[in-house]
């Protein structure tokens, strides 16, 4: 049996990438992009949410799964993993963009 093509976990909506629920999506400077980590753990990602994906989930084009110290695995892009941000509260909210000029929106 062949695998259906592996989906891609976010989208470009309005010039920035967003999650299926069209929440914008950022990346952390202090991460090394292909590092295979992320560097926001503990009270950084409770506001700074990482976009977790499943166990079944595979890797598909520019999209690539790092794992956390906790063990869960998170989805990056370009090797960079990626977040939603606590502050924003609706589907195009884009509060944390250039946050203490380390976070970023994603712009293909």
């Amino acid at each position: 049996m062949v695998e259906p093509p592996a989906k891609a976990p976010a989208m470009l909506s309005g010039g920035a990438l967003v999650t299926p629920a069209g929440m914008t999506l950022y990346t952390f400077d202090q991460d090394v992009a292909n590092s295979g980590k992320s560097a926001c753990n503990g009270g950084c990602a409770a506001l700074w949410p990482p976009m977790m994906a499943t166990a079944t989930d595979q890797t598909t084009g520019a999209y690539s799964i790092v794992t956390r110290d906790d063990g869960s695995r998170q989805w990056a892009y370009k090797g960079k993993p990626v977040y939603t941000y606590k502050a924003d509260q609706k589907a195009g909210d884009r509060s944390g963009d250039n946050f203490k000029q380390v976070w970023h929106i994603i712009k293909e």
